[in-house]
Parts: structure tokens; C-alpha cells; sequence
């Protein structure tokens, strides 16, 4: 037995903190949400690192929190839905030994899912301001139905994060402000799959000697006792930067630039393999279980943002963000016993490899952003923006991330009563995408990411869609 069982491989879900709910899945941007505040998501972010109009610049540009006066709490959610499924009549797939396989189309494969946050400023004196932010920065979530065709390549894949943040900023009084943050971030997660045995079939049992045969047998096992199912879990915690500088260029137009330095996670947790074929192949052996842990890049990013007021009613906002995805270039499951746990004897993998290899080959993204503000009325203002978010996703799409380019639409609006210092943000988005989204899903070698290791395949056209909605109440002290 060898690589016929990686069913498995690595899983992130990064908890939200005391029952707060799991983001959806992201389909561009890497598994990073844009949706952290109503009252930036009301002009799609344009600007943000810039323009410190709430608590929320603490996640945006902590210097910001220099533009604020006395005591600044902010706090809500936003509701990021996303419609992902294979196009009808789109898909075709083969197992290890290039024979069809069969199923469907895996239904919708993302819920709706609520993201909290809340953000805090303090004023210490003229010079100095602190705060923190309790947010989900990244996430992924994708559950197909159970006789999903590509059910061999992805079945559950979860992705989520909760990070506190606190914050320093300082200015010297004469429009340049400087701001420092840490994100101690706490991950989980899982990913699962069905694991195709016709491969295995093939090689090992005498009795098999061309794919069609392997198949059938392989069919008459999974009718029996089901496909053998591969499930892996871990969690981690780990911490990464944040600086910026906001600088007054005049009482009306204000620039910023911000740095988060990137980082890696180790997930630890274990690996279940379930229903394997004992080896007179008429049963199933017990559920094995190993140590593991899987690294995850998370990687640096730079963003660049400008305000400008226009007129006294009218703000003009403008930005873009740079992030090194092209650090994730692997999604490889390692023993934490040495390959000497019953999954690695299972798999018979020895020396340094890992478990099982997913190779992803990320690119590095832009985006960039474009928004204004209408202060239509004292009390009210209308917001709109616009952001063109690339894919990291290249050469390498799977079913677990079908992911394309994006295009994000927002409006929003804002109440404010000054006397009392309260605020509502609302706002709403939708996401376009640049046409479909083309899973090509095979299996490659971790030595050489360009060979492939069997013929199993699952190729499909995803439509994709998706809206958002958010909500968030501030009070000024």
C-alpha cells in the first residue's frame, strides 16, 4: 500500500471565540474576509488605512487610532453568503486507473455564516492612544453532498480564524501618526474526503489485472461497505504584526500605509482513516488513528490608502493591498510519530515525506479599491465603493477552493447623533465573478509538483455568486 489513501489532507478551521459562528468560504483574496466593518464595507475598504472614522481603524491602520478622541467602542457582524456549485453537465471524473466515475454535482457547497467583531480606542493623552480588535480575519468552509463525483478530491473543508489584537499608536502632533498591533490568532480546523481504492486494487490484488476489473471490484466494495473515508483535524496558535503611519499631507487629505508581516501556523491534531478494506478485501478494518500537524503560510501584506475631502459634504477614497500569497505553495500532512503510527504503516510512508500532498502554487494578489461618502444630511451619510480582488489561485484549482476573481459591489449608510455619540453602519455588497470558475483536480507528486502520481481526475465549471450584509453600532465617549 502507498499514496492510494491520502485521502487525507489538511484542515484549517480557525474557531471563533466563545460560540461565535464560523465564516463561509472565500473564493478570491486567498481564504482572507474582507467583510471586518459595516461602516469601511460601505465603500468596498477604499481608503481605510487612511480614513480613521470609528474603532475599526485598530484592524485597518492601527495609527488611526490617533484621529480618535476619548473612549471608542465599536461592534457587529456582517453576513457573507456564497453560492458555489458544479455547472450542469460540466463534470467529468476518473479514478485511480482512469476509469469514470460517477455522481452529483455536490449541491451548493457554502452556508451563509456571520463574522463578529468588536473594536476598542482609548485616548491615554495627546500623544498616545491604545486599542484592540476581536475579529475573524480568514476563513473557508465547503461541505458536498455525500455521492458528490469528485467526492475522491474534496468532501468537508473548513478554514476560520479568531484573532485578538492589540494596539499602540503614537503621533507627534503635527499630522504624522505611527501604530503598532499584534494579532494572537487561535486556528482549528478539518478537511475530509473519500478515498478511492481502485489504484490499490490494481497493484496489489492478483486478481485484478486491468482497470475495468479493479473498478468493479472497487464499486462492490464501496455498494457494501462504503468508500473508505479519510478525515483530518488540528488547531494552532500563532502571532504575526502590524504597523502603520498616517500622514495629514493637509486638513483635508490624509495618506496611510500599513505592513502585516506573515506567519505560520503549525496545526496539530490527528488523522482518522475509516472503512479501509481489511486485506482479504470482504470487510473493513478498525478506524486508525495518528498524530499530525500540517503548516500553513500565512503570508505578509502591504496596503496603501488616501482620503480626500472633496467638498465639505463629499469624501473620496482610494486604495490597494498587496499580499504575498505565493508562500503557500503546499498542503502536506505530516506524522507527528515519525511515520510510525498506523495510518504511515497504512500508507507505507517513510523518511521525511508527508502523509499526503496537495500542491497549490498560489500567485501573489492585488486588490484595489475605489469608494466615496455623501455626508447627505448632519446626521446622515450614503457610502458606495468598488474592489477588484484577485484570485491567488493558478495553475492548480481544486474542488476544495474553486476560486476566481472577483469584482465587489457595496452601498452603505450611516446614522449619527453627535450629542449622543452613537452610530449605526449598515451596508450591503455583492460579489461578481470573472466568468467560471475551472476545477482541473488531480493528483500530483511532492517532489515534483508537475508529475502526476495516478490518473484519478476531476474536472467541472463552478458558478459562482455571492452578497453580503453588514451591521455595526458605535459609541464615542
Amino acid at each position: 500500500m502507498n499514496n492510494n489513501y491520502n485521502a487525507l489532507a489538511k484542515a484549517v478551521r480557525f474557531a471563533t471565540l466563545a460560540a461565535i459562528a464560523a465564516p463561509a468560504s472565500v473564493m478570491a483574496g486567498g481564504f482572507s474576509l474582507n467583510e471586518q466593518s459595516a461602516s469601511t464595507s460601505g465603500y468596498a475598504n477604499a481608503g481605510a488605512a487612511a480614513h480613521a472614522a470609528d474603532a475599526s481603524t485598530v484592524f485597518f491602520n492601527p495609527a488611526g487610532m490617533s484621529k480618535l478622541s476619548g473612549t471608542n467602542v465599536s461592534f457587529g457582524a456582517s453576513v457573507l453568503d456564497i453560492d458555489a456549485e458544479a455547472k450542469s453537465g460540466s463534470q467529468t471524473a476518473t479514478n485511480q486507473v482512469g476509469e469514470p466515475v460517477t455522481g452529483s454535482g455536490g449541491g451548493d457547497i457554502a452556508d451563509p455564516a456571520v463574522l463578529p467583531s468588536l473594536f476598542v480606542t482609548h485616548e491615554v493623552n495627546d500623544s498616545i492612544d491604545v486599542g484592540f480588535a476581536l475579529h475573524a480575519p480568514y476563513g473557508l468552509a465547503a461541505d458536498y453532498d455525500n455521492d458528490f463525483q469528485g467526492r475522491f478530491f474534496a468532501d468537508k473543508t473548513e478554514l476560520s480564524v479568531i484573532s485578538f489584537s492589540p494596539s499602540l499608536a503614537v503621533s507627534n502632533g503635527e499630522g504624522l501618526s505611527m501604530g503598532a498591533g499584534i494579532n494572537i490568532m487561535y486556528a482549528e480546523g478539518r478537511l475530509s474526503r473519500y478515498q478511492d481504492i481502485s489504484g490499490k486494487l490494481l497493484r496489489d490484488d492478483p486478481r485484478y489485472t486491468t482497470p475495468e476489473e479493479a473498478t468493479a471490484a472497487a464499486n462492490a466494495f464501496e455498494d457494501a461497505f462504503g468508500a473508505p473515508y479519510a478525515d483530518v483535524e488540528g488547531d494552532d496558535v500563532a502571532i504575526n504584526f502590524k504597523v502603520g503611519f498616517l500622514y495629514d499631507i493637509s486638513n483635508r487629505t490624509q495618506v496611510g500605509l500599513t505592513y502585516q508581516t506573515s506567519t505560520e501556523f503549525e496545526l496539530e491534531g490527528d488523522i482518522k482513516v475509516s472503512g479501509a478494506p481489511n486485506q482479504m478485501g470482504n470487510g473493513v478494518q478498525p478506524t486508525l488513528q495518528e498524530d499530525a500537524y500540517v503548516p500553513l503560510d500565512i503570508p505578509e501584506s502591504v496596503t496603501f490608502g488616501v482620503s480626500h475631502q472633496l467638498t465639505d459634504d463629499i469624501t473620496v477614497l482610494a486604495g490597494a493591498t498587496y499580499a504575498k500569497w505565493s508562500r503557500f505553495e503546499e498542503l502536506d500532512v505530516y506524522s507527528a510519530e515519525g511515520n510510525q503510527g498506523e495510518v504511515a504503516d497504512l500508507l507505507e510512508t517513510q523518511g521525511d515525506q508527508p502523509l499526503t500532498h496537495v500542491t497549490e502554487e498560489w500567485k501573489n494578489t492585488w486588490q484595489f479599491n475605489v469608494g466615496g461618502i455623501w455626508q447627505a444630511t448632519p446626521k446622515w451619510q450614503l457610502k458606495a465603493g468598488y474592489a477588484y480582488d484577485e484570485s491567488p489561485v493558478n495553475n492548480y484549482v481544486t474542488a476544495r477552493i474553486p476560486s476566481q476573481d472577483r469584482h465587489w459591489l457595496t452601498l452603505g449608510t450611516q446614522w449619527k447623533d453627535v450629542q449622543s455619540g452613537w452610530t449605526v453602519d449598515a451596508a450591503v455588497g455583492t460579489l461578481i465573478f470573472d466568468g467560471d470558475a475551472k476545477v482541473e483536480d488531480r493528483e500530483y507528486s511532492h517532489d515534483n509538483p508537475s508529475v502526476q502520481t495516478s490518473k484519478a481526475s476531476y474536472d467541472a465549471e463552478y458558478d459562482l455568486s455571492a452578497w453580503s450584509a453588514s451591521l455595526q453600532v458605535s459609541k464615542a465617549f
